[in-house]
């Protein structure tokens, strides 16, 4: 009896260590849809880390995209514990380098032509200000949820032409997972804004969005 109980109090110390991220994941569980998410202290570095990557690789701008989809597939290989050395971030960047800097540009482009409406609708010089900076600010959040989607689409095999042309289909078959996205692009703007040194883990907790909301969408 005593040997059952010093069991029992050793596997509900296991389960509490294997769930707080303290000790090992337990071998019993293989089962679990997110194995490598079990430990949560692991999982916390890990989207800290992903951040910084994309923060290394996005820092030119219009490299931003490839920064994104290289973190959300590590990220993914990781939580579904896969092999996610770091090799193989560097090898999607690689991958997706040229046509995600096109990428990248033409949202650059698209977002400064919206910048400059904003700062001449607050000026007064245009008919309709107000009109106009609410459609220049719904067109920027427009442009980043729309960078968020295609980077969480983007394949090595099929490219960015396919990834933006799927974000239209991913949008109007999961409306809901559109409010995680843009809570992920305003969680990113309001917690730089506040306090820039926590961009990189905005960016982090945002490519764990990515990777959470198409999980979310399989398991209803």
């Amino acid at each position: 009896m005593t040997g059952t109980r010093a069991d029992r109090r050793a596997e509900r110390a296991a389960v509490r260590a294997d769930r707080s991220g303290s000790g090992p994941v337990l071998e019993e569980r293989p089962s679990a849809r997110f194995p490598g998410a079990a430990a949560k202290f692991a999982l916390f570095g890990e989207v800290l880390m992903v951040g910084l990557l994309v923060v290394l690789v996005g820092v030119l701008v219009v490299t931003l995209p490839v920064a994104l989809a290289a973190g959300i597939r590590h990220l993914g290989r990781y939580i579904a514990a896969e092999d996610s050395r770091l090799a193989l971030f560097w090898r999607d960047v690689r991958a997706g380098l040229a046509g995600g800097s096109l990428l990248g540009l033409i949202v650059v482009v698209a977002a400064a032509v919206l910048a400059v409406d904003i700062m001449l609708a607050r000026s007064g010089m245009l008919p309709g200000g107000v009109v106009i900076e609410a459609v220049g600010w719904t067109g920027l959040a427009a442009l980043a949820v729309g960078l968020l989607i295609a980077a969480g689409a983007w394949d090595p095999q099929t490219g960015w032409s396919n990834a933006v042309r799927s974000v239209p289909s991913i949008v109007r078959d999961d409306v809901r997972g559109l409010v995680f996205y843009i809570a992920a692009v305003a969680l990113v703007v309001i917690l730089t804004w506040m306090l820039p040194p926590l961009l990189p883990a905005a960016l982090g907790c945002a490519v764990l969005a990515v990777v959470a909301v198409p999980q979310r969408r399989r398991s209803r």
